[in-house]
């Protein structure tokens, strides 16, 4: 099938530059290239894309790419042609192009310029190009992310289940498939579809052992963010939200506690995301705050933590999110905040759909949910999840139950019980039926199959249903019980489970982590409800604002507000760092008037024995709108007020009262070119005189003052120029 008389090695070096392949790359390669359906099943960060793009190059013809996400085609596309001398080695056909711009593509496809041609299943399944691909010489079909045509795969696209039959249509070439996330139930679901069960598998171990995995009961979450992220400075992190609204306020909540974070969603202007994804790619951002539009296929190897706000809908997708952490090699930390109010949330988007798609995502739910409480080894879960045994002694201390065990009590008794009333049962039912026949709860479906009538009704009633939950998990984990998927999770026992009934073994269980504390308050406030200012060190204070400002001739108000001086009085800030972390001050007003109040606020704090607290409180955003990132960009490019509001489907008022909010806090913004289409410069140098002046900066004394001459958002607008340029 090659057309190049070399040897998959010689390819390695001769198009990438490299001299040796990674774990089964080059039996993969060499499958391809004799002309086998190959199927390959390699974690994140295993190097899958290689396994279909050198057999491209070295093969004759042109392989054609099946990929779900544009954003991955392009940034796929860039790097083969960055290894190449002419573009035409690889493009893509979607619907981002134009007329002129498909034409040019499929024109280098005829003249068998390209090797590689990444294709969206849609583009695939229109008439007009396949009769163009029936015309042209294809290598093979690789289709990437082949887990989207599998409705238990996290990812399941409904155009992904078409390919076979376009394939078809096209002409008889062989298909590699690939995917980072397959369990045993989603591998069979691929090879079924794609009509390659005869295909070679090719699966490589899904153990990182270089990704630490933690989960929080999600409480605090936004303070709890702020923290963690503070630990790594200057270091690529990635944290996804599960809508679009979380990002938002979120991405605004990091900025302004002085991380460089930029939010990342569906909803943003494709050209938005493109900048934002380019600025995390070339580090010129840290943080990138996401929903999981972000990050498929992106080859960013430093990635060193990933955390979830919110918990995903499935483990796979927790892998693959994951996943993105260290793939270098190096440090990955894998942080989760959990809530079961968010697996609530979530089972209400699935009602009104299909039984059988409720049943699946109910099923997905229940497996992260599971992982979420476990007090077992993570990696071990995780592992099993996906089919792999793995022993646990092998994590190395590399995820929070293994750092931290949980207390060992004898379940001999329990597992024993809990294998009985699944047997009672014939072995018909869920999780959720055995809890509640165990612990005595007669729910519907306990009365619909008489479980109340079973004798073994309430048995475990001294327990919970969290306890019985736990004894299921470790049991299927022990190898006891198995959750048969065809039937969206019912118990069955297994060998080693009948074994236990003739011939019982001490079995010890670990007792679970306890999330009930966990809730979704977002709400971060500057100072706890319960905490008083030190009313001395504000009487201190204000005299030195007040000297500050006589020395610098501007309003005492201009350079810190009676907010900020309160909560400097409760935090004790000692460093210019941690007076940054003080609502109001940004960190141009820290380095310009900062200096003095550190020293007065750390010699107060020594002469009187003060114990500071532990850490400063997380600065919360005054406005969660998501406008702040919106209006510094849109301003910046000299955008009218009235065209930033328009496009964020709100009035020009509060666009200016944002961006009151945001010079307030001590960001510096130039309105100078709107300000100057509305009023002439003697009546802006007038209102700026006023406040100049005034004791205090508030609007509707400045309106009374000029009886009328000026409307209060002419006011408001030299009033944020007055700030911006005086105080900030």
């Amino acid at each position: 099938m090659t057309e190049l008389n070399i040897t998959p090695v010689e390819g390695l070096k001769k198009f990438f530059g490299f001299n040796q392949f990674r774990g089964q790359q080059e039996k993969i390669i060499s499958n391809v290239i004799e002309g086998k359906d190959t199927f390959v099943i390699m974690p994140t960060g295993g190097g899958k894309s290689l396994c279909y793009q050198l057999p491209a190059l070295m093969c004759e013809g042109t392989a054609i790419v099946v990929s779900p996400l544009i954003a991955l085609m392009k940034n796929q596309v860039d790097a083969i042609r960055g290894f190449a001398t002419d573009d035409s080695v690889a493009h893509f056909l979607n619907s981002s192009l134009n007329k002129g711009e498909m034409q040019r593509v499929k024109s280098d496809v005829q003249a068998g310029k390209t090797k590689l041609l990444y294709v969206a299943p849609e583009s695939l399944n229109k008439e007009e190009n396949i009769a163009f691909f029936k015309g042209v010489k294809i290598s093979f079909f690789a289709i990437d992310e082949a887990h989207c045509i599998s409705e238990w795969g996290h990812d399941f696209r409904p155009e992904y289940r078409k390919l076979r039959p376009m394939i078809t249509a096209i002409g008889t070439v062989p298909i590699i498939a690939l995917t980072a996330t397959a369990t045993p139930k989603v591998q069979l679901d691929i090879q079924k579809n794609l009509g390659m069960t005869d295909a070679t598998l090719f699966k490589d171990s899904f153990n990182r052992d270089n990704l630490f995995y933690e989960v929080r009961p999600k409480k605090d979450v936004v303070k709890e963010i702020v923290r963690f992220i503070r630990k790594f400075p200057g270091k690529s992190g990635i944290v996804y939200c599960l809508s679009r609204k979380k990002v938002e306020e979120l991405a605004e909540s990091l900025q302004v506690n002085g991380i460089n974070a930029l939010p990342y969603h569906a909803g943003m202007d494709a050209n938005m995301r493109g900048k934002h994804q380019d600025a995390f790619l070339m580090e010129d951002c840290e943080v990138i705050v996401a929903t999981i539009a972000f990050g498929m296929g992106i080859d960013k190897p430093d990635v060193r933590f990933v955390i979830h706000h919110d918990i995903p809908k499935s483990l796979e997708s927790y892998y693959q999110e994951t996943g993105r952490a260290g793939r270098d090699g190096g440090e990955g930390v894998c942080l989760s905040f959990y809530a079961y109010k968010d697996i609530e949330k979530l089972e209400k988007f699935l009602h009104g759909k299909p039984v059988a798609e409720m049943e699946v995502g109910k099923q997905l739910l229940q497996e992260i949910v599971s992982y979420a409480e476990t007090s077992m080894c993570r990696r071990k879960y995780i592992l099993h999840y996906f089919g792999e045994q793995f022993n646990e002694e092998g994590c190395n201390a590399m995820c929070d139950n293994c750092k931290n065990p949980k207390e060992k009590i004898d379940g001999t008794d329990f597992v024993s019980t809990l294998l009985r009333v699944v047997e009672s049962v014939n072995e018909k039912h869920k999780s959720p039926y055995i809890c509640n026949l165990l612990i005595g709860n007669k729910t519907t479906d306990i009365q619909t199959y008489k479980g109340d009538e079973n004798p073994y009704f309430g048995q475990g009633a001294e327990k919970d249903d969290k306890f019985w939950n736990a004894v299921i998990r470790q049991s299927v984990l022990h190898g006891l019980l198995d959750k048969e998927i065809e039937s969206y999770g019912t118990l069955k026992i297994t060998e080693k489970g009948h074994a236990f009934f003739s011939d019982p073994f001490p079995i010890e269980l670990l007792k679970e982590n306890d999330f009930s504390s966990a809730d979704e308050d977002d709400v971060i406030v500057n100072q706890p409800k319960s905490g008083v200012a030190d009313e001395k060190l504000v009487v201190l204070l204000n005299d030195l604002k007040k000297k500050v400002a006589k020395a610098k001739n501007i309003p005492p108000y201009a350079v810190f507000s009676e907010m900020s001086i309160q909560e400097m009085a409760f935090q004790y800030p000692i460093t210019i760092d941690e007076l940054t972390k003080i609502s109001g001050v940004g960190q141009g007003k820290a380095m310009k008037f900062g200096k003095q109040f550190v020293e007065l606020i750390k010699k107060y704090v020594d002469e009187n024995g003060i114990e500071r607290p532990d850490d400063l409180v997380v600065k919360s955003i005054v406005n969660k709108s998501g406008l702040k990132v919106h209006i510094i960009q849109n301003i910046d490019r000299k955008i009218p007020l009235e065209d930033i509001a328009r496009a964020k489907q709100v009035e020009p008022r509060d666009i200016l009262d944002e961006i009151d909010r945001i010079v307030a806090s001590g960001t510096k913004m130039n309105i100078d070119y709107y300000l100057d289409e509305l009023l002439d410069e003697d009546s802006v140098e007038e209102i700026f005189d006023y406040f100049m002046e005034a004791e205090t900066p508030d609007l509707k004394e400045a309106y009374e003052e000029f009886e009328g001459d000026y409307s209060e958002e002419e006011i408001l607008m030299v009033r944020i120029k007055f700030l911006s340029e005086v105080a900030n």
